[in-house]
């Protein structure tokens, strides 16, 4: 079964969520400032870099379907990007389910 997705719909999900990330990273108090002294990058930010480098991923693959079509690019890269938007998708939703079980997991502990 072949998914019909026009290109400008992939670019609008990934601004969608670039700008979601953004919003994100940057709260109106930030709380990690108190919970970090040492000056160090906290998670939020390394959360928001990954999650940008996905954005990227994503765009870098959408970028390279177009120029195929165009004739601009080898099947080869096409493919090869694709596959590394997956893998880096896969990856977040890996990671992104690890936090939710972590998440619930304290949430069972007894107070």
């Amino acid at each position: 079964m072949a998914v019909n997705t026009p290109f400008n719909a992939a670019t609008v999900a990934y601004g969608n969520a670039q700008r979601l990330i953004n919003q994100a990273a940057r709260p109106q108090t930030d709380l990690t400032a108190l919970a970090n002294p040492s000056g160090g990058p906290n998670f939020a930010d390394m959360l928001a870099q990954q999650v940008q480098g996905v954005i990227d991923t994503g765009a870098t693959s959408d970028q390279m379907a177009i120029d195929m079509v165009n004739g601009k690019a080898n099947v080869v890269d096409m493919v090869t990007a694709l596959s590394e938007t997956e893998i880096a998708i896969e990856s977040m939703v890996t990671v992104r389910d690890r936090v939710i079980s972590a998440y619930e997991e304290i949430m069972r502990m007894p107070i």
